[in-house]
């Protein structure tokens, strides 16, 4: 491998080198390409997760942003993963100052001038560009937290005019859409963007998108949906969570409801299944 890679050609052309039969059958399986599967006509070199990361790692952050969506257009799903970890370590290095000393240990900053903050909501104008490329429940959940769930939880410039109401609005009217979507993965982006909200204390994003979904058919979404509420309950607070189950348990899907409850105590989760 090369100790910088400049060009999308050079990531994909090193990824097909280290293409693996074996373990390209065992991802197409996994990830349910099949016809009629949800990942149908997905294709894959058959790299494991840590491969891809490294190619990431030498790819670095200054990588040209211009270069990404060569990448999220791949045909093979492992190079889009690359193009997307690729946007994560761009957003976060734009997020964070250096860690720097402080009583009580390292902290992190902010950073929240306006080319910095500009710059991330260039990559998360990108990043929604090409949503339909992060076409698996892993391209998403890789992805999603760490853009967009980061994008609400910071200051923005979108749009250009308008105080902080209107930006909050615009942000609403992003997930809105996603949510409203007919494509299964942007609906999943807008559920699972809240991890990183929820992480940060803020579970209205959480609480709004899962009841929104309440009723969604597909079974990733029920998974989805769940595993964020629970993630909200153990970030925000478990009284939330007791509540929204007490609104809405007649009517979710069983398998949202046995994740949602997946950490309370035998005695609770039982309580809550028996309603």
């Amino acid at each position: 491998m090369k100790n910088v890679m400049t060009k999308a050609k050079e990531i994909i052309d090193y990824m097909e080198s280290l293409r693996n039969e074996e373990q390209r059958q065992i991802l197409m399986g996994f990830f349910k390409t099949g016809p009629g599967e949800y990942g149908y006509g997905d294709e894959f070199l058959g790299l494991k997760v840590p491969q891809t990361r490294e190619v990431v790692k030498v790819a670095g952050k200054d990588f040209p942003l211009e270069e990404v969506p060569e990448l999220l257009m791949s045909k093979w799903h492992e190079v889009r993963l690359c193009g997307l970890l690729i946007l994560v370590g761009k957003f976060e290095k734009l997020s964070l100052l250096p860690a720097s000393h402080h009583r009580g240990g390292n902290v992190k900053k902010g950073k929240n001038d306006a080319e910095t903050i500009k710059k991330r909501d260039e990559i998360l104008t990108l990043y929604l560009k090409y949503a339909e490329r992060a076409n698996n429940w892993d391209l998403v959940d890789l992805s999603a937290p760490k853009i967009l769930g980061a994008w609400l939880a910071t200051p923005s410039c979108l749009p250009e005019k308008g105080g902080d109401s209107m930006q909050i609005e615009y942000k609403r009217q992003v997930l809105d859409d996603l949510a409203a979507s007919d494509c299964l993965w942007k609906q999943r982006m807008s559920i699972v963007c809240t991890w990183k909200t929820s992480q940060m204390g803020d579970p209205s994003w959480c609480l709004r998108y899962a009841e929104i979904h309440l009723h969604h058919p597909h079974d990733l979404m029920h998974k989805a949906v769940g595993w964020m509420l629970r993630e909200m309950g153990k970030r925000c607070s478990m009284d939330l969570l007791r509540e929204f189950l007490r609104q809405h348990v007649h009517e979710m899907p069983r398998t949202m409801l046995r994740y949602a409850i997946e950490k309370m105590s035998d005695e609770e989760r039982s309580y809550w299944m028996k309603l």
